[in-house]
Formats: C-alpha cells, structure tokens, sequence
C-alpha cells in the first residue's frame, strides 16, 4: 500500500511539473537557404536600410527648408554646409539603392547597375564641382531718385501721375522710394 501510495505520489509530481512546464516544439531539420533566396533577402534588407536613410535625409532637408527661418537674402552659413554635406550622400544613395535593384545575376542586369552606378559618380562629381565653386556676385547699380524737398510748413503732395521709383535696400531687395514726410 505504501508503494502504491508512492507510486501515485510521484505520478502527481510529474502530472504537475507537465501542466506548469512550457511546451517546446523542436525542429530537427535545419531549415537552408538557397543562395538565390539569401540574396534576395539581403537586397530586400539593404533596400530598406537605404530607403529609410534617404527618406530620413529628404524629411530633414525639407524641413530645414520649410519650418526653419533662413535670412532674408540668403541661406545660413551652417544650412549651406549641412547641404553642401547631404547632397552628394543623398545622391550617392539614390545610385546605390538603384544599383541594388537592379543587380541580379544576368549580363544585362548587371550592365545597368554598372550604368546607374556611373550616374551616381558623375552626379556626385557635378555635385561636388557646384558645391564648391561659389556663385558670381550679381552686381545692380544702385538707383538714385532725388525727390523735390518740401519748404518749411508745406506739405509735399506727389503729382497725379506720380509712378514710385525703385531703390535697393540695405539687404540687396528692391523697395520703393519713400516721399518725404514732414515732422509733426
């Protein structure tokens, strides 16, 4: 009776270390890829490496552009080197993105990944000669109105077909003259 008694006992152990234990399932056979399918799945991760880096390098740029107060009458020193250093990664990503999708193990696919990674070159050098060559300085003569100066106690009145004349601001934008106003 004992025995039973123990038997049962360690039955009901084991019963409940089953119930509370995780069930596991075991693969037995590995699972191998074909080369074509690691390639694909490597293309497939790269692609989307790059195109979240070159979603995230256009959102920014935009963003700068868009939300972001710039001078009047140019872009910020840090803005145009913060382009100046986006561009050509920008460009080179676009190259090498399409140049991984285009990659494949035909001639033909290869040939156009080579053409598209020639563009990318050619564009990034194009970039980088136009980076660094400033822009020509634009030069205007400046336009000077003389403006009839009113005598004391008399109020200038311009004439019926008066056409206001342009001058360039301090900043380099052109404004009107402004008629002489008397003190109050």
């Amino acid at each position: 009776m004992n025995r039973l008694k123990f038997y049962l006992h360690q039955l009901r152990l084991f019963a409940l270390r089953q119930l509370h234990q995780e069930s596991t399932v075991e693969n037995n056979t590995p699972h191998i890829y074909t080369e074509d399918q690691l390639m694909a799945r490597l293309k497939f991760f790269i692609g989307i490496c790059l195109s979240l880096t070159l979603f995230g390098i256009v959102f920014v740029v935009l963003y700068s552009l868009i939300f972001v107060t710039q001078p009047l009458n140019a872009i910020s020193p840090i803005d145009q080197k913060f382009f100046e250093l986006i561009v050509p990664i920008a460009t080179f990503l676009t190259g090498t993105l399409s140049g991984i999708m285009l990659a494949g193990t035909k001639p033909e696919d290869q040939k156009a990944m080579l053409e598209a990674q020639k563009m990318a070159n050619d564009n990034f050098e194009a970039t980088k000669k136009m980076m660094t060559a400033p822009p020509p300085p634009v030069q205007q003569a400046p336009v000077i109105v003389q403006v009839p100066t009113p005598t004391m106690g008399a109020s200038y009145t311009p004439p019926a077909n008066f056409q206001p004349q342009v001058l360039m601001s301090s900043t380099g934008k052109p404004m009107p003259a402004q008629p002489p106003q008397p003190e109050i």
